[in-house]
């Protein structure tokens, strides 16, 4: 049996009741009888991986057995994959005839906690996923934080942490999942608060490659200059920053005394200087 890292979760036995004797009896059944589990929270599957377990499952077959359910209702004698939907696809690409299974109960809560916890204890789910199915946990069964990370062998803050991810602007989630930048670098621009002054920072670590070190210390810096600024303003001059800023395309900070103001463009490189001259030129 393979061995679980013990901090993940209560593991496959503890999610799903076990009818079956202690050493579960495995059947070989038809591949195309197996339907995904709808619940999976990966979405993303590496070519290059699955080719090379294809290969593996040619030369030495299924090592592991695929956890499967029979649907309720269902009479036309279908399983539901429960966890191995990696071994599933890869032993499709073998060109697998049957595949062996054991055969459990599971309820759709079920479902989506073991294949979360089977993802996590193989490192295979990209930060944007684990974030989707922390939202699922808590949203479809009405899980706190505190039950979700209970149920995935995680700290509270973690999962909280890993929620926040899905509070960036759309365009830097599609660059997270795209691989462009790390989780590291999504959870800095967290420590920005204007979703546009994200965007010009996220911008800046893509075009630059920074590392997340050097994004963690922009977004302080960016941060730390936007606590300075009076939050403030008159609708006229509120509109007046807005469209400074729309037309030179970088952060611009605008107040009023009582005799007169200050106007502050700011710029995080040359050539974005070099562009606002232009615009202003």
């Amino acid at each position: 049996m393979t061995n679980r890292r013990s901090g993940l979760g209560r593991g496959l036995d503890a999610l799903i009741p076990n009818r079956q004797p202690h050493s579960a009896s495995i059947d070989e059944v038809d591949i195309d009888l197996i339907t995904p589990n709808p619940q999976q929270p990966r979405s993303v599957f590496e070519p290059e991986a699955l080719a090379e377990l294809a290969e593996s499952i040619r030369e030495h077959g299924v090592i592991q057995p695929l956890i499967v359910s029979r649907p309720a209702g269902d009479h036309g004698g279908t399983y539901q994959l429960i966890a191995g939907e990696r071994r599933l696809l890869a032993s499709r690409l073998a060109g697998l005839k049957r595949v062996p299974v054991i055969v459990k109960e599971a309820s759709p809560q079920a479902l989506l906690e073991l294949a979360l916890v089977e993802n996590l204890q193989r490192q295979d789910l990209g930060a944007l996923e684990e974030a989707a199915a922390f939202k699922r946990l808590g949203e479809e069964f009405s899980l706190t934080q505190e039950a979700i990370a209970t149920r995935v062998g995680r700290s509270r803050s973690s999962v909280a942490n890993s929620l926040r991810l899905l509070t960036l602007p759309d365009d830097i989630q599609a660059s997270l999942a795209r691989g462009e930048i790390t989780a590291g670098h999504a959870r800095a621009l967290l420590g920005i608060d204007d979703p546009e002054e994200q965007r010009q920072t996220w911008r800046r670590i893509v075009d630059g490659g920074l590392t997340v070190r050097d994004a963690e210390s922009l977004a302080k810096g960016r941060a730390a200059v936007r606590k300075l600024t009076p939050r403030l303003l008159s609708p006229d001059l509120a509109a007046i920053q807005e469209r400074l800023r729309s037309s030179l395309g970088t952060k611009v900070d605008l107040t009023k005394g009582r005799k007169g103001g200050r106007l502050v463009v700011h710029f995080f490189s040359d050539e974005e200087l070099d562009a606002i001259i232009e615009k202003l030129g």
